[in-house]
């Protein structure tokens, strides 16, 4: 203990009880024998009586067939081309947008192998890696796929397909909307709310203001974040000159019609 600290007082001594007196024990007793003696009166008359059917369910009863359907019967399954499930359990890296004529393969971006990205590498590009890496762990990612382009001198393209474990198709949702949460503040995000994605739900685009610093030439970003089923998905635009909607947006309505 500190030696500013306060020693507490010791709690006050309990009174002392008043003696349980003989009328006190034989109002207990009966007490006692009357309860005894109406919950047998009760349990005989309940005994008695007819059993009180219980209301149907509200559910309609479900039909099982006899027997298995035969092989001529059985509804053929969907085709790969409506089968979302099939779609994405391939190999996820054909499902990234083919790159537009006057782009080329960025050499440069270290992050990718072979199409692919680890959940390291993705957790470093936030504030709180360690944090991000459990959580991506916790919300039972599965892979990660990605692209990098260049044109011209300056501009870059980024493009990542995060997919979660297709039993828990929230986590795309989830983490797709924890982005956009923080995108409307200008120390975190664009500081905008964004304009939406057509066709996506609840995906955005949005145009950073410039960042100016001196030696240094201008930078502008624009970023993109939707999901599709347990996929969730960025695009970045990096320039030294501005970025317009439409250069965006482009890109992101046609890798949304990828999936």
């Amino acid at each position: 203990m500190e030696p500013n600290d306060t020693i507490p007082e010791p709690p006050a001594a309990p009174g002392r009880q008043r003696p349980r007196g003989r009328t006190t024990l034989l109002i207990a007793a009966a007490a006692l024998i009357g309860i005894s003696a109406g919950t047998a009166v009760g349990y005989g008359i309940q005994a008695e009586r007819p059993p009180t059917p219980l209301p149907a369910l509200s559910q309609a009863e479900l039909a099982y067939p006899a027997k298995a359907l035969p092989a001529d019967k059985v509804p053929a399954p969907l085709p790969a081309s409506q089968d979302r499930q099939v779609r994405t359990d391939g190999d996820l890296r054909k499902l990234l947008l083919d790159r537009p004529a006057g782009w080329s393969e960025n050499k440069d971006a270290d992050w990718l192998h072979d199409g692919w990205m680890t959940v390291g590498e993705l957790a470093r590009d936030f504030r709180e890696e360690d944090y991000m890496f459990e959580y991506f762990l916790e919300s039972d990612i599965r892979r990660i796929a990605g692209a990098a382009w260049v044109k011209g001198a300056d501009r870059e393209a980024e493009i990542r397909l995060v997919q979660f474990s297709s039993g828990v198709r929230t986590s795309a949702a989830d983490f797709a909307g924890g982005q956009r949460s923080y995108m409307g503040d200008p120390e975190k995000g664009a500081g905008n709310e964004g304009h939406p994605v057509k066709g996506s739900g609840e995906g955005r685009y949005y145009l950073y203001e410039v960042d100016r610093e001196p030696g240094y030439e201008p930078l502008y970003q624009a970023r993109a974040l939707m999901n599709r089923g347990d996929i969730m998905i960025e695009i970045n635009l990096f320039d030294s000159r501005p970025i317009s909607k439409k250069d965006i947006r482009t890109l992101a309505e046609q890798q949304l019609e990828r999936l």
